[in-house]
This record gives C-alpha cells, structure tokens and sequence, in this order.
C-alpha cells in the first residue's frame, strides 16, 4: 500500500514542476524553523538556571545577573519573531503552490475526460465524475501542500529535539524517545483502516452527488409524476450511508488524538516525577528539567499535528487513488493529429477530402460483451447521395451515426469517407466535414451567438447574420427579440423545442460540411416552420452527401436511397417504390404509418 501511494504521488508530482523553487525555499526553511523551535524550551531553562545559580552556558558566566537575563529574554523574543515569520510564510507559500497544483491537475482531468468515449461516460454517471474533478482534486492539493510539507516539518522538527535533548541528558533523552514507539505502531496500525474507510465515503459521496443531479436534471418528470417522496427516501437512504461512512473516520480520528494526548500527558507526568527526584538528590537542575518538561510537551507537537492532519493526508492518498484511476482510463479514441508522422500521400489525400463518400465495410459494434448492437454492417453511400436510414428501435441506427463520427470506435471493420480510413483522418478535421443535427439539441447556457459558433470565435456577428441570411435561416434570428445577442439559459430551457432545432441546423449549416447528417430535424417544429425550413434544407442539402434518420414517410420518399436496419443489420436497401413493391419490413412499416399506427 505505501509503495503504491509513493508511486502514485510521484507520478503526480511532475505537477509540482512549475512551482520547483518555491518548493526548494519552502524545504529549506524548515531547518531554521525548526531550530527557532527548539532552542525555546533550552533559554527557558537556561534562564531558570541563572536565577537559581546553576550551572549555565560558559560564555553566560562572563555577564552579570541582570546582563544575562536581559540576553536570554532577548534570544527568546528573537526566535519566537523569527519563527513567526518563517511560519507566516511558509504557510502563505504553500496554499499558493497547492492552488496551482489544484489548478493544473483540474485542468488535466477535465482534457482526459472529454477525450473518453461516449462509452465511458454511458457507464459512469455525472456526479461521480463531477467529485473526482472538484474535492478529490482538493483533498490531493492539500496532501502537496499543507499536509506533504507539515509532514516534513513535523519529522523535522523532532528529530532535532531529540538531538537537543540526547545532549543536554543523554539517559532522560532517550527515555522520552522510547515513549514515541506505541504512538508510531498505533499510527501505522489505523492507517490501513482509516484509508478503506476514507476511500468508502468517497465513494458514498459520489454517489451521493450522482443522486442529487439526476434529480436535478429529472425535476420536469420527478414533479409531473409526483415522485417527490419517493425520490426523496431514496436521496435520504444515500445520504444515511454517506453519513455512516463519514461516522467511520470521525471514530479513527478521535481515536489516535485521544490515545496521543493521553500518552503525552503521561510522559510529561513522567519527567516532572524522575526529574523532581533528580533535582533532590542534586543530579539535576531545575533549569534542566524545566526545559525537559517542555521539550516533552514540544516532543509530542508533531504526533499531534499529524492526528490533526490525519483526516487530510488519508482523504489525499484516497484521492491520489481514484484521480490516478481516472487519469489511467485509456483514450479509445486517438487522434492522429497533423504531426510529421503521417505519410505524404495521406497528407495528400486529407487536403482531397471533400467528396462526401461514405464506406461501412464489415463493421461490427457492441457497448457489452455477446451484446452486438452493429453486426457486420456493410454499405456505400456515393457522393452527394442522400440515403434515408429507417428501422425499429433499438436497430442501431443512432450508433451508426455516432460510429462514422467516431464517437465510438468499432470492434471490427473500418470505415472511410472518401477512401481514408476516419482512424487516419485528424479528429479536426473528420468533425468539420461532418455535420450532425440531432432530434435532442443541447445548447450551451450563453447568447445565441456563441451557440452558434461554437468552435470558431472568428465569426463576428455581422457575418454570422450574413451566413444565416444567405443560407434562407435569417427568420429564426428574428423570432428572438434581441437576435443573436439574446441570451439562453442552461440547455436552452427559455426557447422552445422547435427554436432549438432550428438553432442546432443553423450552427451545423455555417460550417459548410461536406457531410451532413440529420436525426429528425423537425420532429418538434409546427407545420408552417417545418415548411419553411424544409425548403431551405433542400439547399443546404445540395451538392452534400446526406444521411437522414427518418420516421415520416414523407421525408423517406424525397431520399435517392433508404437503407432499413434491424438488429444491427442491413436487411433491406433500395428506393421507396422498389421497397414497397418487395412486401418486407419496409413495407410493412410503410403501410402501418399510412394507417397511422406506427412510425419508423
């Protein structure tokens, strides 16, 4: 366990680069700290001592009385500024370099989470993620920070009294050592425990925020179908269990702080009793074992303060572990990118790619093991074609699309636009010659604008109207009162579910694909917009390869071509009259939608 964390946190560590030489001070600073430390509990007793007439440092008998003490009083306010000072900061340095650790290993997460398929985040739920980029990204800066550099200036800080106390008595020294083995076995023997337990409330909290968020997203369909109670006693059950985990470390934390203050009041209790029967038989002075009395106090400082920072170290390490899991998902989708790796003539062929030819060749797909939802697909679509893809749910249809997107990434076969293979293809440029408009459009809280142009800030809103006014999309700019500059709240909830179809074709349209991919853009548009639109659709489809999934026979009759899916397979193919007049599933399906009992 403790070499994985070491390894863990060394391979974390390459975030404290930046900050190397604020480090490197903040380190040296802990000797001088130290020291400032020590020598209070030896001036204290060094004073005690002249006042009694007691053996004190040579170079102090040269001074009289009053000269003495006015030196020793003077060192100890000296230290004690000093080590103010120090500590002030130190500690300033080090929630600076721990922000700019949060900052950086935040930033990392998010990159490495949006880079995993649409795989991974089917599996894994918002809120569970949401808490490994906010407190767990936390809880590890604290472990760089306050908790990894106390640690250090805790181990620090003893052994330096323990060297000051092995030489002004050597035999009490080390006996106030010895006293420091119980407390270090007990240490080693909760952190296994306290480390499970601490992982098992960050997992409660997971859970806890995931609960929280689906409710959240779900309020429309919680409060339609009155699931208040119901979803309530469910939230308070989570709740109930990430309570009792949090009661689990609260019990080994009190725990070890309860057993150190116990131990070192024993310890100080020893001292004043074999030092008190040193003193009388004359073996000892009271300076000395005045200052051993606070070096004993001082000596269980560290033991204390990593009790207290016990919570924050283990919560660090469990961070450590599930930001490392996270950071170890492997990236299914790679990207070639434009580097000095690809060929010239795939160079080549990339700066060609403008065609719009779309190959499936044995292309086979599954989310699960023995779950085919692709099954040795095979299909070509020719340039400029508009095919139309029809089937039941469930046949796999939005899984092609996400797959020629290479949202996924296939377990068999290949795929190629324009004879390129989109493994070969940069995922910048795949993406550009793609467009999709998708039946659910999510839209960025923010203006119009900006949802319009998404990646491209180049656009001025001049020439955003323009593009829109020439592609016939001006109308839908002036069914907002203040055109592109109105403002949209979270997910578009202040505009209609028509108004966000027509944004999400708008926003596809300016980039002037080459392929252009539709899941119903219209289905939630009225009838006199759908018109509309529809007529400037037939020119933003012209002279593009186009892919509709259609469920009105009326857009599945316009297309060159209609492929019919089932079970992830390609059962039928051919133009609307040549699948009618073959009696099979198209039919079917055909004739249930004309009666009106069905749709595809």
């Amino acid at each position: 366990m403790v070499f994985k964390d070491f390894s863990r946190i060394k391979r974390l560590g390459r975030y404290l680069k930046q900050d190397k030489k604020r480090l490197l001070g903040i380190l040296f600073l802990l000797l001088p700290l130290s020291f400032a430390g020590a020598i209070q509990p030896l001036l204290v007793g060094q004073a005690i001592s002249v006042l009694k007439g007691e053996a004190t440092f040579s170079w102090l008998t040269n001074f009289p009385l009053n000269e003495a003490m006015r030196l020793l009083i003077l060192g100890l306010l000296f230290s004690v500024l000093i080590r103010l000072a120090l500590q002030g900061f130190q500690s300033y340095s080090i929630q600076s370099v721990g922000q700019s650790l949060t900052a950086r290993i935040r930033k990392d997460l998010f990159s490495h989470a949006m880079n995993l398929s649409l795989k991974y985040h089917d599996s894994m739920p918002v809120g569970k993620l949401l808490t490994r980029l906010t407190s767990d990204v936390d809880a590890l800066s604290e472990v760089f920070g306050s908790g990894a550099v106390g640690v250090l200036a805790d181990v620090v800080t003893l052994i330096v009294i323990s060297i000051t106390m092995v030489l002004i008595d050597f035999k009490l020294g080390f006996l106030l050592l010895a006293t420091q083995i119980p407390v270090t076995i007990l240490v080693l023997w909760l952190q296994k425990r306290y480390r499970r337990a601490n992982y098992r409330v960050r997992e409660e909290l997971s859970e806890l925020n995931a609960d929280f968020q689906e409710n959240l997203q779900g309020i429309e369909v919680v409060q339609m179908f009155r699931r208040e109670r119901v979803n309530a006693a469910r939230f308070n059950k989570t709740g109930i269990a990430y309570h009792d985990a949090v009661n689990s470390i609260i019990f080994y934390d009190s725990a070890i702080s309860a057993f150190i203050e116990w131990v070192s009041l024993a310890v100080v209790a020893l001292v004043i009793a074999l030092g008190g029967w040193l003193v009388t038989n004359g073996s000892m002075g009271l300076g000395t074992l005045t200052s051993f009395i606070l070096y004993s106090q001082r000596l269980f400082e560290p033991l204390r303060q990593l009790a207290e920072r016990f919570t924050q170290i283990q919560g660090g390490l469990t961070a450590v572990e599930r930001i490392g899991e996270l950071l170890d998902e492997r990236v299914e989708i790679l990207d070639v990118g434009f580097n000095e790796n690809l060929d010239q003539p795939l160079r080549s062929n990339l700066e060609l790619l403008n065609q719009g030819e779309i190959i499936f060749d044995n292309v086979s797909f599954s989310y699960r093991t023995n779950e085919q939802i692709i099954n040795n697909l095979s299909f070509r679509i020719s340039p400029g074609e508009h095919v139309a893809l029809v089937g039941p749910t469930g046949s796999g249809k939005t899984t092609l699309i996400r797959l020629l997107c290479r949202l996924y990434e296939p377990q068999e076969g290949k795929i190629l636009i324009d004879g390129i293979d989109i493994r070969d293809i940069p995922l910048l440029t795949l993406r550009k010659k793609i467009g999709v408009v998708l039946q659910d459009t999510f839209l960025f809280s923010g203006n119009i604008a900006d949802n319009l142009r998404l990646d491209d800030s180049s656009i001025s809103d001049k020439a955003l109207y323009e593009i829109c006014k020439e592609l016939g999309l001006d109308f839908l700019l002036k069914r907002f009162p203040d055109g592109l500059n109105t403002l949209l709240r979270e997910r578009g909830a202040n505009i209609s579910s028509g108004e966000r179809q027509l944004l999400s074709v708008a926003r596809v349209a300016i980039r002037n694909p080459n392929i252009l991919i539709m899941d119903e853009a219209t289905a939630f548009m009225d009838p006199s917009t759908e018109a509309t639109l529809q007529r400037d659709l037939d020119r933003i489809l012209e002279k593009r390869t186009a892919l509709v999934i259609a469920h009105r026979l009326a857009t599945i009759e316009l297309s060159d071509r209609i492929l019919v899916m089932k079970r992830g397979k390609l059962i039928e193919e051919g133009t609307h009259d040549e699948l009618r007049s073959q009696n099979g599933l198209y039919s079917q399906l055909a004739k249930l939608q004309e009666q009106g009992l069905a749709k595809f």
